[in-house]
């Protein structure tokens, strides 16, 4: 991946400047996403190939899309499906995910009914690398006219673990689906295993009361899985929780530490965790009376126990965080610093470096939550540009 800073990743679709550009170590990157486009989301898989996903919308017509970085070269895009009755948000945006033998499994939301916040998430999967992708089918089996979302998808021994919030409880007669918070019932956390055609095995609910907005994060510790979410108090206390896998059961849910946020309405700033062995980093964003801070927090036991978080952010932080694991001691934490996306290294002892300028963005919802993901020696980043609606690609090597 070292010519990866100096050879330009060609795509017949790409819409950004031809040439790559250097700031310093950061380079910006050809992109394979054509224009109306947005909702990146980037992973790597266990061959450390990465993988890209968009949404693309043009009038009713939303379909996703993926591209993977081969030979240094971007594929030329594929389309994974569409549909004229997809929910389509800034936030909730689409995950794909990949095991080293290529079976992929994917997400979207379609809506279900004419209310704002009623939608299912439907899956597909692919056998061949993402050639082909079977008919969508729905994840959810509550037949229940509510919002379902928030998804994180990743491999997890031979099938994928899934988790995502779900709105079934809040699904009563006689109340307004369109509003996302009330007295209607809860929103829960819920978790499945499916095999490699999309095929649920298990399901579990693992937690009857969260925040109703906020992305989920899944994170594989040499103990097993863990999720990371947002919780919500009887007394609206909304902090980060955690659960884990651990021999077969999970454990009762958990707060990493209490930041002891009230608020009464959800945030929609969710955690983003990464896992090398059983040493674990968790990147979030949190409120407290007014004073916005991005932290990070470090395990070294899989998540039972943590240290002291660290605040990274400069003091204008609106969060969308995003965190890699470099090492078993450091990570890269990703957040927005108003319109700024930066990113800081950041290691377990409390040290940190000094932040990077990964682009000008806008803080603006339509802006989105930027990506970041590891190849070998580099980091990769994606963002939404909403001013020429495309994705933005950039690489920075640590």
């Amino acid at each position: 991946m070292k010519k990866l800073i100096t050879v330009l990743l060609v795509a017949a679709t790409a819409c950004t400047n031809p040439d790559n550009k250097s700031t310093g170590a950061l380079t910006i990157l050809a992109s394979p996403a054509a224009d109306s486009c947005s909702a990146p989301y980037l992973f790597t898989d266990a061959k450390g190939i990465v993988h890209l996903s968009w949404m693309q919308k043009k009038g009713k017509e939303a379909s996703l899309h993926f591209s993977t970085l081969v030979n240094e070269q971007w594929t030329s895009p594929s389309t994974i499906s569409s549909g004229n009755n997809w929910f389509v948000n800034w936030a909730d945006y689409p995950v794909v995910s990949s095991d080293a033998a290529g079976n992929m499994l994917a997400h979207f939301l379609q809506k279900s009914d004419t209310a704002t916040f009623t939608y299912d998430i439907q899956l597909v999967a692919s056998a061949d690398a993402g050639k082909t992708w079977n008919t969508p089918t729905t994840l959810h089996d509550d037949g229940k006219k509510a919002e379902h979302g928030f998804v994180s998808i990743t491999p997890y021994k031979d099938q994928f673990l899934v988790s995502w919030l779900d709105g079934r409880k809040t699904a009563m007669e006689g109340n307004d689906h369109s509003k996302h918070e009330g007295h209607h019932g809860e929103m829960t956390l819920r978790a499945a295993l499916l095999d490699k055609k999309g095929t649920k095995t298990n399901e579990w609910e693992l937690d009857g009361r969260i925040c109703d907005c906020c992305q989920t994060t899944i994170a594989i510790t040499d103990n097993g899985p863990v999720i990371i979410y947002r919780d919500r108090s009887d007394e609206e206390i909304r902090d980060m929780s955690i659960v884990r896998f651990v021999n077969g059961e999970w454990t009762q849910s958990k707060t990493i530490f209490p930041d002891e946020w009230k608020i009464a309405g959800c945030p929609v700033n969710g955690p983003r965790a990464d896992a090398v062995g059983n040493n674990l980093a968790i990147a979030w964003f949190s409120m407290k009376e007014n004073k916005a801070q991005v932290k990070i927090i470090f395990s070294e036991d899989g998540g039972a126990t943590f240290k002291t978080p660290i605040q990274v952010d400069e003091g204008k932080a609106i969060g969308r965080v995003d965190v890699v694991m470099l090492d078993k001691e450091t990570a890269m934490v990703s957040w927005m610093e108003g319109s700024t996306i930066k990113a800081v290294k950041v290691n377990a002892n409390g040290t940190k470096g000094q932040p990077v300028i990964i682009a000008q963005s806008s803080d603006s919802r339509s802006s989105g939550f930027p990506q970041m993901t590891k190849t070998g020696k580099q980091l990769i980043f994606a963002w939404t540009d909403n001013m020429e609606k495309t994705i933005k690609l950039a690489s920075l090597p640590f």
